[in-house]
């Protein structure tokens, strides 16, 4: 059984590490057990609007040597603009449409001779022309978890627009938020993932809080129990209509949708004891020696600064890791003072065309906790300028920490090691590519479920066939 699988908007490939694994090995291994795969990645599509060089594809296409992959602007492949006849020769047929497509406003401008017409660079319609031409049996689709409750002036609205777009393409389709650390991946990662099965593919979605939370591809793939109130509604209207009047309010973190007929709830995770979801659990797990690390990821308290640097306080702030002066101010003298400082608790004296006012910023940990899954990886990771939100490991208290490497990044997204290492891609771009990624062992447990539902519904269905060609 060969699953065919397009891919888009790729970034460096997370979706096809996930499915077809690399070299023939799984990520939740750490690339060292085989991973048996009937996924066959046929065509794949990166492009980064407004910027000349497109570093992922570089990525991608090193990776992935003579593979079908296009880097052109996905809106001259597939949109209202191109023809079916055209969309249907620029992408091969497949029967599994996969990508991680940015959050967005996916307000409904109206219907016209070519379709339901969109916002301008939308994305998910660039998915939605696809979708309307090709009609895979299967799709599987990523997203931020804000996208259940957008926007907000109309929470739900934007979730409600792709739901009813699917269903009147002839989809059913099922949803779950995955923290990766809940399931024993390295980092706390919280993502919606969106399954969607056409009627005609012999695959069916159901309704019911046990089929969403235990039988579903998402529900098999990581187990759940409900937890709180169920919401329970039919999605009436055309696109436009719930466009303009989307009243029923956010989704929660689970949920199907069969026909129109919407049940989502939250819910508690529950793992199975029995799967190895990644070797990698913690922060911990994921380190290289700290001898193999560049000094450029050393941040010393010996590093003394040029200039000091001078932050005026509110008289009463406590400040969390440094001590203000007699006249109320935070002086950082070396370069940790500047990470002590943007990670601590501060009101710090500011100036508008209003007059003087004080930014007040709540405290936060100076470094991770390596025995635990990391924080979220964002996108500017990289680079060795003091930040809030980057992860600093420490090694001496109060004297010695680093940042982490792209290695590790890579790892906690468990990507293979050194997957973005390129000759024309930064340090910092390599970060920046783990900030967008997903977590790559999501992928692969779902597609190992999925793989196994096609081939379950298959046999049922040849059983089927040969009782009633018996009788």
């Amino acid at each position: 059984m060969s699953i065919k699988v397009v891919e888009l908007f790729a970034g460096v490939g997370g979706f096809r590490l996930g499915l077809e694994g690399w070299n023939g090995k799984s990520a939740s291994s750490n690339y060292t057990k085989d991973l048996k795969s009937n996924y066959e990645v046929v065509w794949s599509n990166q492009w980064e609007p407004s910027t000349s060089i497109q570093h992922a594809n570089l990525v991608y296409k090193d990776k992935w040597q003579g593979a079908n992959h296009c880097g052109d602007d996905i809106d001259t492949i597939a949109s209202n603009e191109v023809s079916d006849t055209k969309v249907d020769s620029n992408i091969p047929d497949h029967d599994l449409l996969v990508g991680g497509f940015p959050c967005q406003d996916y307000s409904v401008a109206g219907v016209n001779t070519n379709g339901i017409e969109g916002k301008k660079g939308v994305l998910w319609w660039n998915i939605h022309r696809i979708l309307e031409v090709k009609r895979p049996k299967f799709i599987l689709l990523e997203n931020v978890d804000r996208l259940l409750k957008s926007p907000v002036n109309k929470r739900g609205r934007d979730f409600a627009i792709l739901l009813a777009t699917l269903s009147d393409l002839g989809y059913d389709v099922e949803w779950k938020v995955i923290n990766a650390a809940d399931y024993g991946m390295p980092q706390r990662r919280r993502r919606v993932f969106i399954f969607g099965a056409h009627k005609a593919s012999g695959l069916t979605i159901e309704e019911g809080v046990d089929w969403i939370s235990q039988n579903s591809v998402l529900g098999k793939s990581f187990p759940s129990q409900i937890k709180g109130d169920r919401k329970a509604f039919e999605l009436k209207g055309s696109a436009v209509e719930i466009s303009n009047d989307f009243v029923h309010g956010k989704f929660y973190n689970c949920g199907s949708m069969v026909g129109r007929n919407i049940l989502t709830f939250d819910y508690t995770p529950k793992p199975d004891n029995n799967i190895n979801y990644s070797d990698f659990g913690s922060l911990k797990d994921v380190l290289i020696d700290h001898g193999k690390v560049g000094d450029e990821f050393f941040v010393d308290s010996k590093k003394v600064l040029k200039t000091p640097i001078i932050k005026e306080q509110k008289p009463s702030i406590s400040l969390s890791y440094l001590q203000m002066n007699s006249r109320d101010e935070a002086v950082l003298l070396t370069e940790l003072d500047k990470w002590k400082y943007l990670k601590g608790r501060k009101a710090e004296k500011r100036v508008s065309s209003k007059g003087a006012f004080y930014y007040t910023e709540g405290p936060l940990s100076l470094s991770d906790d390596i025995n635990l899954p990391s924080r979220t990886i964002i996108t500017s990771e990289g680079g060795s300028g003091a930040s809030r939100f980057k992860h600093l490991v420490e090694l001496e208290k109060d004297v010695l920490y680093r940042r982490l490497t792209p290695l590790e990044l890579e790892r906690l997204n468990m990507f293979p090691d050194n997957h973005t290492k390129h000759e024309r891609v930064t340090d910092a771009k390599r970060a920046f590519f783990m900030g967008n990624a997903l977590v790559v062992g999501i992928v692969e447990r779902i597609g190992v479920v999925l793989s196994k539902c096609i081939k379950e519904s298959q046999d049922k269905s040849a059983l089927q066939h040969l009782s009633e060609s018996e009788n």
